[in-house]
């Protein structure tokens, strides 16, 4: 029998994981620069937590019962554990909590698609106790600054906002809302046409499908309407955030200019002010590299005495990453090589060697050292292997201790 990683699930090989690691430390680079911290949490979290008081649908949750018949799950995304923990565990932390992640995440692939990608890789950072425009400004900044320092050519910002946009669809009845909702999150003007509404309703469903484009066009469009003090305020804050962005988006080379687009809604439903995703346009064609947002009400849903505190946080998906970044060669296309091989000449010599080949494991800078196991007869079997895997230095080692060095280069 031949056994396979199940469905929606996969391996990752030596290379695969130099050039993940590529990634990673990358983006670690830029989240320590900018005074953030890493939190690792539970990959696995009861149920109620994971479901963010309804925020993240149930059904995209992988569940798990433990010895006591509790339901838990494994974590889909890491906002709400960071959340958790957050108000839990670190209660009395000074605010704001720059807090960044690596680490994998898990959701459940519909029925129709059971051999759809199940486990994700994601790095992202969250920004506890900061509200207002200049920390979005500053998420914003550092997500560009992350893909500024993986090299990351030609991607653009959609840029969206929550709270507005469900505001805007309240005139629908609640009966329809969610349906409204999800044909205009998807730019399906035919389903629009065809719901059950008024002239004036279906005009402007169609009226909010049209709301992307440039900043100032969408931000002149939506002040067309009639809107109450709260919206008004969302659109001014909007226009100083674009204000406030332009220039810094501008001066990076290659990337499109920011889309503001008030269709945009994100899969989970906690978010309470600015959503974005960063999107690609390279050659392997467009995908989707990251995305965020503000959920101002979130950490209050799990602190003892309700209190809650601002948010923002983005995520950044590793294997979209790792696809747009393979044309590039900026990846390693290698595994790293052993620097030594350490070759005891008999049985007798064997403790020898593991000596020298700790002696240089010592060494004040990293090297990588092999033992030779004795499965090679031979002193050019032994040499063979060692071009193989392209290491440069032998040690012969004697049953007296002495080491003879040879190079390979």
């Amino acid at each position: 029998m031949v056994y396979q990683p199940p469905a929606g699930a996969r391996d990752l090989l030596p290379l695969d994981v130099a050039q993940k690691r590529w990634i990673e430390k990358g983006l670690q680079q830029v989240f320590h620069r900018w005074g953030y911290h890493r939190i690792i949490t539970s990959t696995l979290e009861r149920l109620d937590t994971l479901m963010a008081g309804g925020a993240v649908q149930r059904s995209t949750v992988i569940q798990v019962q433990d010895a006591e018949n509790e339901v838990l799950g494994l974590r889909p995304e890491l906002t709400a554990s960071i959340a958790r923990a957050a108000v839990t565990r670190m209660a009395g932390a000074t605010y704001p909590q720059r807090l960044y992640y690596n680490a994998n995440v898990f959701r459940r692939a519909a029925q129709a698609n059971h051999n759809r990608q199940q486990e994700f890789y994601q790095a992202g950072v969250e920004l506890l106790g900061g509200g207002g425009l200049v920390a979005d400004a500053e998420i914003l900044l550092l997500l560009a600054d992350c893909l500024k320092n993986l090299g990351l050519a030609q991607w653009h910002l959609i840029l969206g906002e929550a709270g507005l946009t469900r505001s805007l669809l309240s005139p629908f009845p609640s009966h329809l809302q969610d349906t409204v909702r999800q044909a205009i999150a998807h730019l399906d003007r035919i389903a629009l046409e065809t719901l059950p509404l008024s002239p004036e309703l279906r005009e402007r469903a169609l009226f909010l499908v049209d709301l992307r484009g440039r900043p100032a066009d969408v931000l002149q469009k939506v002040s067309s309407l009639d809107l109450d003090a709260a919206q008004r305020e969302a659109v001014n804050n909007l226009k100083s955030l674009v204000e406030l962005l332009s220039d810094s988006f501008a001066a990076q080379p290659g990337q499109s200019p920011l889309i503001l687009d008030l269709s945009l809604i994100q899969t989970f439903d906690y978010y309470t002010g600015i959503v974005f995703e960063v999107v690609s346009e390279a050659e392997t064609g467009q995908r989707v590299l990251g995305q965020g947002g503000r959920y101002d009400q979130l950490l209050g849903l799990y602190h003892p005495q309700g209190e809650t505190y601002p948010g923002i946080g983005f995520s950044l998906n590793i294997e979209d990453l790792h696809q747009v970044l393979l044309p590039t060669e900026q990846l390693p296309q290698e595994t790293p090589n052993s620097d030594w091989l350490v070759v005891p000449e008999s049985a007798q010599a064997y403790t020898a060697a593991f000596a020298y080949a700790q002696k240089l494991r010592e060494s004040a800078e990293l090297v990588r050292v092999e033992v030779d196991l004795g499965d090679r007869h031979s002193p050019e079997a032994v040499r063979e292997y060692a071009r193989d895997r392209r290491i440069a230095q032998v040690v012969w080692i004697k049953v007296d201790g002495s080491a003879e060095v040879e190079s390979l280069t």
